[in-house]
């Protein structure tokens, strides 16, 4: 359930912040007339990030199990080479997040509703698709059939929702930049999971060898129904006895991953040190007295 919830508030937090800056930046300028078109896009990015994860979810089932592993299994590795992608790009543009959207924005205001309800659509459909993914492949890694993994994402994008809100109003003030780089990590940890568990489905469905080539089975010492394995199988999607491919790609991933995720911004271009984004730079500014 942690690992849905961390997922939630990870990605509801960057959608919340895009729209607090677009919504913002409106209200700062006295455009409130096109507040209504950037909702119109946000509403139907969120419909259509439900839609895409409830076609995940109940169009799989009526698949072979062979075929349900083979699908499985390819978003799996889909989804984590998306969120991969997200929180490097998330750490190396957060300083320029609010002056992007802004000029996205002025070239909408010109161009007229059609544009602003795309710009809206697409700053905050990109998060919910790359949100939807990741959590039906994190719940299909985990094996829980009870509801509590969607009720962690539920949690942490309500979370997201009233962070974003204090945020708009200035009411709250955190180092954000410490905050996704923090989370980032995690999410590395939690996407290295997902990533061997795809690659076990992909054993399941004959589409690679390898499924009784065990690496270790410790399931006399930590029972997979036990509340420690269980924890254990929620936050770090951790299997008691993985094959070796399952434990050779976790290793790839996670180690290489994050030594470059956490190194210094600039580190891999011989730049040295560069400063990390500022909490000022990251986050909306106090909404304006109306």
């Amino acid at each position: 359930m942690f690992s849905n919830y961390l997922i939630g508030l990870r990605e509801g937090l960057e959608a919340g912040l895009v729209v607090c800056i677009l919504i913002a930046y409106l209200v700062k300028t006295d455009r409130r007339d096109a507040l209504k078109p950037i909702w119109i896009g946000i509403g139907v990015a969120v419909a259509l990030a439900l839609g895409f994860g409830c076609a995940l979810e109940f169009g799989s089932q009526e698949l072979t199990f062979e075929a349900q592993e083979a699908l499985g299994g390819s978003l799996s590795i889909l989804a984590v080479g998306l969120v991969t992608w997200m929180v490097f790009w998330m750490r190396r543009t957060a300083r320029h997040l609010r002056s992007e959207l802004h000029g996205k924005l002025d070239a909408a205001l010109q161009m007229g509703t059609g544009a602003l309800v795309a710009t809206a659509f697409l700053a905050v459909g990109r998060e919910g698709l790359e949100t939807a993914l990741f959590v039906w492949a994190s719940v299909r890694a985990a094996g829980d059939g009870t509801p509590r993994p969607l009720l962690g994402v539920a949690l942490g994008i309500a979370t997201a929702v009233v962070l974003g809100w204090l945020f708009y109003r200035g009411a709250l003030r955190i180092n954000l930049a410490k905050f996704f780089t923090w989370t980032g990590g995690m999410l590395v940890v939690v996407a290295a999971g997902v990533l061997a568990y795809g690659f076990h489905d992909l054993q399941e469905a004959d589409w690679l060898p390898g499924l009784t080539n065990k690496a270790f089975d410790i399931s006399g010492t930590i029972p997979p129904d036990s509340w420690y394995g269980t924890l254990l199988k929620g936050v770090f999607n951790f299997q008691p006895d993985p094959t070796v491919l399952q434990v050779t790609v976790w290793l790839l991933y996670l180690i290489p991953t994050l030594a470059l995720f956490l190194a210094p911004v600039g580190f891999a271009s011989g730049k040295g040190k560069v400063k990390e984004p500022d909490e000022q730079g990251s986050r909306p500014s106090k909404a304006p007295q109306s």
